[in-house]
Formats: C-alpha cells, sequence, structure tokens
C-alpha cells in the first residue's frame, strides 16, 4: 500500500475559507483508491521536516495573522520549506497563504511585509474587495482544464517573472489575481498558490488528482492513480461552469 505523508500548516491561524475540506478531499480521494494519507499539523514555533513530508497545505486568514505567520517562516520553516519547493514537493496556498509565499506585500506607505519569495509575485492592496465566483482554465490540467471557486481578497497579485512562475489559470468570469489582466493563481514547480475558495478542491477534483499524482511520483517514481467516477464532485462544478462561466 502507498502511504503519503501531508502537512498542514497553521490551521490554527490561517483558516478562513474552508480550508478542511480541502484536507478533506485530499484523504478521501487516496482512501478511495487504498492509498493512506497521514495528516500533522505545525503552528508557530513548531519546526517541520520537510524532506518527510509529500504535500503541504497552507490557507488563508485575515491580514493581522500574516506578520505573525511570516515571522515564524522567517525563523522557524521556511528556508527548509522553499528548499522543498525546489526539490518540486508539492504544496497548494489559498489566499493569505498564497500571499505569503510571494516576494511582498507593499504597503501604501511604501513599507513592505517580506514574503518567502516561492513565488516571483508581490500582493499590494485594492480599494475595495475583490469578491464572486470565479470560472477560469488551467491548461497544465488537460482535458479537464477548468477551475471554478469563490475569490474575496483585497490584495492584488502581480505576477513578476514569467520564467519562474506562471499564472494557475485564465480567468474567463471574476477577478482573479488583481483584475487586470486576467490571471489567476500562481504555479512553479509544483508549489501551487491561489485565491479560489471555497473550498477549492471539492469541486474540482482534477486539481486534487494533479497534486496527488505529483506526490506520488515524488515518493515511488509512479504518478498513476486509478479513475474515480467523481459523479457528484463534476456536478458540483459544472453547476459553476453553467450560471458563472
Amino acid at each position: 500500500m502507498r502511504t503519503l505523508h501531508l502537512v498542514h500548516l497553521y490551521p490554527d491561524l490561517l483558516t478562513l475559507d474552508g480550508d478542511r475540506g480541502n484536507i478533506i478531499t485530499l484523504c478521501r480521494r487516496c482512501a478511495w483508491r487504498g492509498i493512506t494519507l497521514t495528516v500533522t499539523t505545525a503552528s508557530l514555533g513548531e519546526t517541520v521536516d520537510f524532506t518527510a513530508a509529500d504535500l503541504v497545505f497552507i490557507g488563508g486568514s485575515a491580514d493581522r495573522e500574516q506578520p505573525l505567520v511570516y515571522a515564524d517562516l522567517e525563523k522557524t520553516k521556511g528556508p527548509a520549506l522553499a528548499a522543498a519547493v525546489e526539490e518540486r514537493l508539492p504544496v497548494l496556498a489559498v489566499g493569505a497563504g498564497y500571499q505569503l509565499l510571494g516576494r511582498c506585500y507593499r504597503f501604501p506607505d511604501r513599507k513592505e511585509l517580506p514574503g518567502l519569495g516561492v513565488f516571483a509575485a508581490w500582493t499590494e492592496p485594492g480599494e475595495k474587495r475583490l469578491t464572486g465566483n470565479v470560472v477560469a482554465t488551467a491548461p497544465m490540467l488537460g482535458e479537464k482544464s477548468s477551475l471554478v471557486g469563490f475569490e474575496n481578497h483585497q490584495g492584488r497579485t502581480f505576477l513578476a517573472e514569467p520564467s519562474k512562475t506562471r499564472p494557475l489559470a485564465q480567468v474567463i468570469t471574476g477577478h482573479g489575481n488583481n483584475g487586470r489582466d486576467g490571471t489567476e493563481g500562481a504555479i512553479y514547480r509544483n508549489a501551487i498558490g491561489t485565491y479560489l475558495q471555497g473550498p477549492l478542491l471539492p469541486k474540482n477534483p482534477a486539481l486534487a488528482d494533479w497534486l496527488l499524482a505529483r506526490a506520488l511520483k515524488r515518493r515511488y517514481q509512479d504518478g498513476s492513480l486509478a479513475p474515480l467516477p467523481d459523479k457528484w464532485e463534476t456536478l458540483a462544478h459544472q453547476s459553476v461552469v453553467k450560471r458563472f462561466g
């Protein structure tokens, strides 16, 4: 039996956007295939051996938690996490987690909250929140390339270097990264950042399997996944596409 290990970072601080649903989805999709997925959590002051991890999840929060989390990343977890991303560790970062893995958050007074720099991106605040349902297309998912979700963020994220970080998806409906350039999220190696919430993975089984396949490939040199019927997941996904796409 194949076994994977997922590390959920800061579940007590970064957990505003239905994040537990993403963890449940990964666990269920593994269990249905006879794969064991163990989950451990790590918060402030706790060290993590990312060389033993197969997946990492970091979720969203209000702005006030971000300085606390970044200080902890800088001190206890950040360098090891960045090194693991270079070794193609699959990571899913949503909302504030996505912003923290960029290079910085730039405030109007020109002060900057530094980020981990996994993504070649920066974020700045906008005047209004970008809120609503999103339909986007992510070519890296192949034939099941559409993504759906809900966004609710005041930050505007801009990708700085296409050679290092490319968009996760192109927006069909919604605002995406910044409401200007039509991009949504970011991808670097096997790390994904996104503003799609709701939670994201229950309505996007193809993205969940993309993460699992890469985790299996990295651990066992075999990323094959048995197909699942996905009746209800597909209905949920298509209902958003039909209504808002």
